[in-house]
């Protein structure tokens, strides 16, 4: 039996505070409404192709992941109806395998703050208590904030399959 995430609290650099907790199936309007905060370039960095909006299957994803093998985290502030989920991190892996690929999305209003590292580190750590060796994702080469991130965590850039636009970046979970 996988353990829970305990939700953590954190504050950012600017001062906002935010939970992060695992999503749940209840999320699913939240999701939308969070997606709809994302720009185009925000999306398209993430997915690294134009999508318009949050399928039902997307949603679905997110909000029902499979608990040995995925977790999806969210990050979520206070608003005036409840609870807005302002970022997201997940990782994913093939049935049995010690590798994991992750990836993280915040909204625009909440980009620069540090969100992306806690929910980054947040799920390094998580993935490493649940016995993942590696950690992955594939990052567009323009996404030089997220590069920056990923470099400052210790992962290193390998060649990508996807040729020289897309950088493959790894991370040894079994080392601090």
């Amino acid at each position: 039996m996988r353990a829970h995430f305990a939700p953590i609290e954190v504050t950012l650099r600017n001062g906002r505070g935010v939970t992060l907790r695992e999503a749940r199936e209840s999320d699913g309007e939240a999701f939308a409404a969070a997606w709809r905060q994302l720009s185009e370039e925000s999306r398209y960095t993430r997915f690294m192709s134009p999508v318009r909006e949050a399928s039902a299957r997307m949603i679905e994803r997110a909000t029902h992941p499979d608990a040995g093998r995925e977790l999806q985290l969210v990050a979520v502030a206070r608003g005036a109806g409840g609870e807005d989920i302002v970022g997201g991190a997940r990782y994913a892996a093939a049935a049995g395998s010690k590798d994991c690929e992750f990836a993280v999305t915040v909204v625009d209003a909440w980009q620069g703050a540090g969100l992306a590292r806690a929910l980054l580190e947040a799920l390094m750590r998580t993935a490493r208590e649940r016995g993942f060796e590696r950690m992955e994702g594939y990052i567009l080469g323009s996404n030089a904030p997220m590069l920056g991130l990923a470099r400052k965590l210790g992962f290193e850039a390998v060649p990508s399959p996807d040729g020289p636009a897309v950088r493959l970046l790894r991370r040894d979970l079994r080392t601090r």
